[in-house]
């Protein structure tokens, strides 16, 4: 299993290239993200099967999310715990940020790509109850969406509705937006009676997002009908921090905690995880899957530790078709 140690850092997000199926990135936090500076590590898995850094980026404050552009190999942004989002290029100058995004006046905890063909958006949210939608050759947004009543943790794009995106937030909600739309969500719904960390959309199926909460449940909701989750997956411990399901087994997903684990569900099958994996000794934060190789993952952690691996529950669920 290929290992990372990011010194004096803690893991908080880890995601895949879209381009490249051996290359990733770690967002990183100084002193668990309380206090001090920010590390972007940029890491490539070598041919013999080990993680090799190929540059770092330092920031002031503490980075708590990063995402690759979907237009070019070498461009990603960050999160950042002062309130700004930074771009980076890792192949021009990793060391100094392309662009600088000042607006958001409290911590940004999420970040994401449009990933639909003709948009390229990012967006951001934070925990000043807002979220901001951004043209990464602008240096202002676009626009910004409020209606959360307490810090939004995660805003997540569709991956097959265009303009569509979900947020969660401290106040136990759901809400489904439209960046086309300069009114409050239309569709809103009390996901959790806690606050809700995290959010993902199903690659296979338009209507279905799972949503993930400090009560150590995932639940599933069909957008057509908001009267009751239509799975509910128990057996974290404590927090469930991140959730995302496979791009390649449409019921399959996964899953990071504060209980130190990484589980593996499939709705289908159980409402148990078919596979707990306990491979770090602190908070289990990052959380992503390989588009180019099936069944890969990688995740990170407050350990300061990165692993990439495959599950060994992938070897027997049915690729989807």
């Amino acid at each position: 299993m290929p290992t990372f140690k990011t010194p004096n850092r803690h893991g908080y997000s880890v995601k895949f290239s879209s381009f490249c199926s051996d290359q990733l990135v770690v967002a990183t936090s100084q002193y668990y993200g309380f206090t001090g500076g920010g590390t972007l590590f940029h890491l490539k898995v070598s041919d013999d099967r080990n993680l090799v850094e190929v540059s770092n980026s330092p920031w002031g404050d503490g980075l708590f999310d990063v995402v690759w552009s979907e237009c070019d190999p070498d461009v990603v942004v960050t999160a950042s715990g002062d309130g700004t989002l930074q771009l980076w290029n890792l192949r021009t100058n990793p060391q100094v940020p392309v662009q600088v995004f000042r607006e958001h006046t409290k911590e940004i905890y999420s970040v994401d790509w449009s990933q639909t063909r003709f948009e390229q958006l990012v967006l951001s949210a934070s925990w000043d109850k807002s979220i901001k939608l951004w043209d990464p050759n602008e240096t202002t947004s676009l626009n910004t969406f409020v209606g959360h009543t307490e810090l939004v943790y995660n805003a997540m794009w569709s991956p097959l509705i265009p303009s569509c995106f979900a947020s969660v937030s401290g106040d136990g909600m759901l809400k489904i937006w439209s960046s086309n739309l300069h009114q409050r969500s239309p569709l809103t719904l009390h996901a959790h009676d806690a606050e809700v960390l995290t959010c993902s959309w199903c690659k296979y199926d338009q209507n279905l997002i799972a949503t993930g909460g400090s009560d150590g449940l995932i639940r599933g909701w069909d957008m057509r009908n908001f009267t009751a989750p239509i799975f509910e997956q128990k057996g974290c411990e404590y927090a469930v921090r991140k959730i995302q399901f496979s791009p390649y087994h449409a019921s399959s997903l996964a899953s990071v905690s504060y209980d130190f684990t990484t589980r593996i569900w499939d709705y289908r099958i159980s409402c148990d995880a078919i596979e707990v994996i306990q491979h770090h000794s602190e908070f289990v934060y990052g959380l992503d899957f390989n588009v180019h190789r099936e069944g890969e993952m990688a995740d990170c952690g407050w350990d300061s530790l990165v692993h990439v691996f495959t599950p060994k529950t992938f070897n027997s669920v049915t690729k989807m078709s």
